[in-house]
């Protein structure tokens, strides 16, 4: 089976919750499949974002692409409900002065129908994320 991209909203992903809100920049925007929208915070940390899949899906791979972010934290849920989570990764990445980060998490393959993604810090007031991906097939359930 080919590996398939859950996190976008043609795949049936939802943003369920974000901690700020933009109307011109809106959560939405991540999972668009588009680096050129994006969804914006408004200062404090830390901030969070959690997505939702049509169903428990099985992730090789999570990548973000993002500007600012210092401190990013990704956990997983199995729950029906986005509840129960569990860390998955930490990493401090790497600024580099007008170009956007791109992060890729290779991981040992997972179930989950949420993903929580947590800006514990930034290396300014504001951070965008531009893209959230998760690679993966679809469980037979």
């Amino acid at each position: 089976m080919r590996a398939f991209d859950w996190c976008r909203s043609s795949a049936g992903a939802a943003v369920v919750l974000a901690t700020s809100s933009d109307a011109e920049h809106p959560a939405e925007s991540v999972a668009d499949g588009s680096s050129k929208t994006f969804w914006t915070t408004t200062g404090m940390f830390p901030q969070e974002l959690i997505i939702g899949f049509p169903k428990c899906v099985k992730i090789s791979k999570v990548a973000i692409q993002c500007y600012l972010v210092r401190t990013l934290r990704i956990e997983r849920s199995t729950s029906k409900d986005p509840v129960g989570f569990e860390q998955c990764v930490e990493k401090d990445l790497q600024h580099r002065e007008g170009q956007l980060q791109m992060e890729e998490f290779p991981l040992p393959e997972f179930q989950a129908t949420y993903l929580r993604f947590i800006i514990k810090s930034a290396f300014d007031h504001f951070v965008s994320v531009h893209r959230v991906m998760a690679e993966g097939t679809a469980e037979n359930t």
